[in-house]
């Protein structure tokens, strides 16, 4: 079965209008879900939707409503919310252009796969995405999706173009908060070099496949291991706890190097050396006098 368009519309660059399609980029991996359990009678434990002194309602009876003040509501009907009209909608225009590392990576937030409605739409898709290449920029716009309007940005993905929703200033927290208590400090140059050669070292291609949530893999196995041991309680402590806490490096360099794999000659034992005890001298024998006759 072919996989549904998330969206359908045009992209709109000037007087130019390419019709397309975007697809999610992404899906739900792999997760455990639990439900709650009624334990005397091991039945799931399901919810109703009810009202404040009348008890379970029907679905039909359910509308939207918006608080205008404690207690007041502006009700209203899901065809009315859909007729609200924007032209993000249906067009994606694109009204600026930036270098593509001009995003901060915190904007980012979900991407999309993007491609010609139709073999018509071909020509100026394939004409946009070179564009894009050779100019090194990242198209930006707005985009109504599924209840709310997103900035968006577009960039050229392979034969394709990746289209991802980007957050809004007003959504992201001030970092100044955050770093304000680190120094400012320049570090040292040996201490740089140490750190930027172990960076090079375990550098290398980035493939996603080698990377899996073994938070998933364990809940498995308990769950194998709860389900022989027949209701029987599991907690093991395998000191995973203790062995994510800092150590207590004393030497920056000296780790360092030691992550590099050197032997380090720079960290002094400190385990003071045992003090040697004088050996005793043995008081020499004076010479035994004669007696006088």
């Amino acid at each position: 079965m072919a996989a549904r368009a998330y969206w359908q519309g045009q992209i709109k660059l000037a007087l130019v209008s390419i019709p397309v399609e975007i697809y999610s980029a992404t899906r739900s991996g792999a997760t455990i879900a639990f439900k709650q359990i009624h334990e005397p009678s091991g039945k799931p434990i399901h919810y109703e939707k009810v009202v404040t002194g009348i008890g379970p309602v029907d679905k039909d009876e359910i509308m939207k409503g918006y608080e205008v003040k404690k207690g007041e509501y502006v009700l209203l009907e899901q065809d009315e919310i859909d007729a609200v009209k924007l032209e993000s909608k249906k067009t994606l225009e694109l009204t600026q252009f930036v270098d593509a590392d001009a995003i901060d990576v915190l904007y980012y937030e979900k991407p999309y796969f993007v491609v010609p409605a139709d073999d018509l739409a071909n020509e100026a898709f394939i004409v946009l995405r070179e564009a894009l290449k050779r100019t090194k920029k990242v198209g930006l716009g707005q985009l109504a999706l599924r209840g709310r309007e997103y900035v968006v940005s577009l960039k050229p993905s392979g034969r394709g173009m990746v289209l991802e929703t980007l957050r809004y200033a007003d959504e992201m927290e001030k970092a100044q908060g955050y770093f304000r208590e680190i120094p400012d400090a320049e570090p040292e140059g040996e201490l740089l070099d140490l750190a930027e050669a172990l960076i090079d070292r375990k550098s290398g291609p980035f493939h996603p496949q080698e990377f899996h949530d073994r938070y998933v893999d364990a809940l498995k196995d308990l769950i194998e291991r709860k389900r022989k041991s027949r209701g029987r309680k599991l907690v093991e402590d395998d000191g995973v706890e203790d062995a994510a806490k800092p150590s207590n490096v004393v030497d920056l360099m000296a780790a360092l190097r030691q992550s590099m794999g050197g032997k380090d000659k720079a960290v002094p034992d400190e385990t003071p050396p045992a003090r040697k005890t004088p050996a005793r001298k043995t008081p020499a024998r004076k010479p035994a006098t004669k007696k006088r006759a």
